[in-house]
């Protein structure tokens, strides 16, 4: 079974995300073998960014990881795993709030596609960059 990376690689609609993850440095750590849950930011998500979000990410190399770390939590958490919790502390320190009361709602962000297994976790596709704060 592919592991997330090569999963988001190999996925129409994560070209933004994965060249995010490979200028933050982070292919190798979520390549690990801990388990992840991935809640991962289709390109539409982030053309909703305001305009030249992407590139001032991408030339703060520090605060673009840590961005990307606030859409990643320890632990495989399927749908089913966070429909029992109200929140969940990413990577990257902060808590990410839950709601599946009425369908799957991640902080600002809805799952658009939940359950993707991978070797290393599970990616659920959500339709906003979930930002801290």
């Amino acid at each position: 079974m592919p592991d997330i990376v090569d999963i988001a690689v190999n996925t129409e609609g994560f070209e933004t995300l994965v060249t995010a993850v490979k200028t933050a440095n982070l292919v190798d750590a979520l390549k690990g073998e801990c388990p992840f849950t991935v809640f991962a930011p289709n390109d539409a998500a982030f053309a909703k960014l305001p305009p030249g979000t992407i590139q001032t990410l991408v030339q703060n190399v520090p605060q673009l990881a840590r961005i990307l770390t606030y859409h990643v939590v320890a632990g495989k958490l399927m749908k089913a795993d966070l429909a029992k919790v109200n929140s969940v502390i990413s990577l990257e320190g902060s808590p990410i709030t839950i709601d599946c009361s009425d369908g799957f709602e991640v902080k600002n962000a809805t799952v658009i596609a939940a359950d993707i297994e991978a070797d290393n976790g599970v990616i659920h596709v959500i339709d906003n960059v979930i930002l801290m704060g």
